[in-house]
């Protein structure tokens, strides 16, 4: 009942509108949150994962990628990708620090939450859930 009312929801929104990017942005800041906790208490435990650190770094990197992806787009010819490399270091920095963890726990978190994110969306396209609530996932596969 939740997805059918999410679907709707999203399908009468525009998402050009600054309203329809707010709802898409807490959509996916709140999937990236249970993403990020998932692999966090898979990775480096339930006493160092904890759900308010997974929501700062959701909240802080995705922030952190929008400026970067957006100021160095326009940058110059390589850009996008100097942007997209500067925010993977930025969402490695937040994982490191919030989980207390080293680069290879960081990184193992890194892999572990694109893992669970595959996993999730499978499962979800195979329980018939609209592809209008997938488009979170997007951003987070391509990174």
């Amino acid at each position: 009942m939740l997805t059918t009312f999410t679907a709707n929801l999203a399908a009468q929104i525009e998402t050009e509108t600054l309203v329809g990017q707010l709802f898409l942005f807490i959509i996916s800041l709140i999937v990236l949150t249970v993403i990020f906790y998932i692999a966090g208490r898979i990775v480096v435990g339930g006493k160092k994962a904890l759900f308010s650190d997974a929501f700062v770094i959701s909240l802080l990197g995705t922030i952190v990628m929008n400026v970067c992806l957006t100021f160095f787009a326009n940058a110059f010819f390589f850009g996008l990708s100097v942007g997209a490399i500067l925010s993977l270091i930025v969402w490695l920095l937040l994982i490191r620090h919030y989980y207390e963890t080293g680069w290879l726990g960081a990184i193992a978190v890194g892999i572990m939450a694109v893992i669970v994110s595959i996993v999730i969306l499978i499962l979800l396209v195979f329980l018939g859930i609209s592809l209008l609530l997938l488009e979170s996932f997007s951003l987070f596969l391509i990174l």
